[in-house]
């Protein structure tokens, strides 16, 4: 047995106390993150209500299409018949509006966005409508669709947005949904004809070559594959070029006779003299050798757009109102020139409000002649640049004096834009319509246009316009709910 240790004859050393352990030797601690558990199912059902902010743009478009826009033209437009429900038109609308707000304007992109946003997801209600069901409600419902440009503008009204005191006009290129590489010149159109249909002939004797060749080998049922393949292409361009130079020469004719009959007209002739005048004119007009139409959008024109370079395009024309740069009137042309559509968006803007506006202003492309003396005509206080002034150098005085009497539209134009009140006028027009195009081209992507062909660029361009001014009505509300609505 081990006897026990003396602790008195055998003292123990006390253990040395350790030293405090210095700040860089202490252990560190694990920081502590919130709760991420990427599989945790939801306790509650989710409220898209609870994911937009209040004031949120998707809500604005959702209370504008349930209690502020007519859809009754669309809803005509569906009859009661077998086969699977469609979407809700309140659906589509909505989703159209909020993208074409947005910039997203392709229906693959809006199919996509109803699963990834939640915006587009809150409008859509959880649904998910397909890119192919998107584009055919767009293109059915087109014309009711360009229609809400006038109904957003009423609205715009009722909330006093619009006052008409002065309106300024302008045009921008709108690039079409169409390749100026796509396009052929009258010239080329006839060159071409000639080259496909000696190939067409060449082709033909060499398939007769080889069936009577193959009926030798493998019989009468024996044939080529292809050389009729490569037969029907030619053939196929061949009847699209021909369909393009015959339209390019009705267009040709009926210029000649619109010409020809307003030469007649000024000259007072008999209808008799005036319908011969119009049948020789016709029968000698021929296209231009550069004059060009395109096979994918054969409404689209050659056009110079602010970059310098040539594209296939639309003329896209909005008067816009000084007080909220809303827009009052909107239409496109094939017509580069701007002159042209003065008299025509100046009526359009009375139709639209209602009333003549107080002052128009205008560029230098609006000038010409017949318009200057209409519009004194219709005494209208119109103020349009009659030139351009190299950029650095100092207008002219302004006149003194009285107007000579035997003074032109246009003399009298220039002496009245170069007044000191006629300066100060003008100098608004930049900055009323300008920014209107920079913000439909930034936030809408208004630059090109998606849909082919006159009537649906035209429908398009108001759309974009009646989002604009959706967009400007929101902005000044200051709320979800539009001016003027009753709360719900």
């Amino acid at each position: 047995m081990v006897p026990a240790v003396n602790e008195t004859l055998f003292p123990m050393e006390p253990t040395p106390a350790k030293p405090p352990m210095k700040e860089k030797e202490r252990a560190p601690v694990a920081k502590t993150f919130r709760a991420y558990d990427p599989h945790q199912i939801l306790l509650l059902p989710p409220s898209l209500e609870e994911w937009l902010p209040e004031r949120h743009l998707a809500r604005f478009v959702s209370e504008l299409v349930e209690e502020a826009l007519d859809l009754s033209a669309i809803r005509a437009a569906y009859v009661e018949e077998r086969g699977y429900p469609p979407y809700d038109p309140r659906l589509m609308v909505k989703l159209l509006i909020y993208g074409y707000c947005t910039g997203q304007r392709s229906s693959r992109a809006i199919e996509k966005r109803c699963h990834d946003e939640v915006a587009f997801r809150y409008l859509a209600a959880g649904a998910a409508p397909d890119f192919r069901s998107i584009a055919r409600f767009r293109r059915r419902h087109l014309e009711a669709l360009a229609g809400l440009f006038l109904q957003a503008l009423r609205l715009c009204r009722k909330a006093g947005m619009v006052k008409l005191g002065k309106v300024a006009l302008d045009g921008t290129k709108l690039r079409a949904n169409a390749s100026r590489h796509k396009a052929m010149s009258y010239k080329r159109m006839v060159e071409r004809e000639k080259q496909l249909e000696t190939e067409i002939d060449a082709l033909l004797e060499e398939a007769e070559r080889q069936d009577a060749a193959e009926d030798e080998r493998f019989g009468p049922n024996g044939r080529d594959d292809d050389l009729p393949e490569e037969l029907n292409r030619r053939v196929d361009r061949l009847l699209k070029i021909q369909e393009a130079k015959k339209a390019l020469e009705e267009e040709a004719r009926r210029a000649a006779a619109e010409k020809a009959a307003e030469q007649a007209d000024a000259q007072d002739l008999e209808e008799a003299v005036k319908d011969a005048k119009v049948q020789a004119a016709v029968s000698k007009a021929v296209p231009k050798p550069k004059a060009q139409r395109n096979f994918t959008d054969p409404d689209a024109r050659i056009m110079k757009m602010s970059d310098g370079a040539f594209h296939e395009c639309y003329n896209g024309q909005a008067v816009v109102d000084d007080a909220f740069q809303v827009i009052v009137a909107a239409d496109t042309t094939q017509c580069a020139a701007d002159a042209p559509s003065l008299l025509p968006m100046l009526e359009q803007t009375v139709t639209n409000c209602g009333q003549l506006p107080g002052q128009i202003l205008a560029d230098a492309g609006y000038c010409a002649d017949e318009s200057l003396k209409t519009l004194a005509e219709m005494d209208v206080d119109a103020l349009i640049a009659t030139g351009r002034w190299p950029h650095g150098q100092p207008p002219p005085p302004a006149p003194r004096g009285r107007i000579p009497a035997n003074a032109t539209a246009r003399e009298r134009m220039a002496r009245k834009t170069r007044t000191k009140k006629g300066r100060a006028d003008y100098s608004r027009r930049k900055v009323i319509v300008e920014p209107v195009f920079g913000q439909m081209t930034i936030l809408q992507g208004a630059r090109h246009l998606l849909l082919r062909g006159k009537e649906a660029a035209t429908a398009e361009w108001r759309l974009l316009c009646a989002c604009h001014n959706l967009r400007k009505l929101h902005t000044a509300s200051g709320t979800a709910r539009p001016a003027g609505l009753a709360p719900a």
